[in-house]
């Protein structure tokens, strides 16, 4: 069962990226390097709860 996550960069607070993910394979929070605009570089995005 895939589930809608967002993810959050803690530098500039932005949740600007919206992915799924599968619950049963991956349990832990997801982190990926994604493009922050505000930063306009790559950062680290965490998933957050909505």
């Amino acid at each position: 069962m895939r589930i809608n996550i967002l993810l959050e960069c803690p530098e500039t607070q932005e949740r600007i990226y919206l992915t799924s993910k599968n619950r049963r394979n991956n349990p832990e929070r997801l982190q990926l390097r994604k493009y922050s605009p505000k930063a306009q570089k790559h950062l680290l995005f965490i998933e957050v709860k909505k």
